[in-house]
């Protein structure tokens, strides 16, 4: 399934650094929707993460 990158909101076929990108989400929650782009609400709990897309109406996991 091609969608947006969930950590630089690159679009589908775009060049970005993949690898990069990875490592980026091993540290931070996403702050992209992978399914439209849009940039995502992210709160920050102690024992995790919400990320919701007003776009989508998604709630996102938080790739941990």
């Amino acid at each position: 399934m091609a969608g947006f990158c969930p950590a630089c909101g690159a679009e589908p076929g775009e060049t970005h650094d993949a690898a990069r990108c990875a490592a980026r989400l091993e540290l931070d929650p996403p702050r992209y929707c992978a399914r439209c782009g849009r940039r995502l609400d992210v709160q920050v709990f102690p024992l995790g993460v919400r990320a919701t897309c007003r776009r989508c109406d998604g709630v996102h996991p938080a790739h941990r």
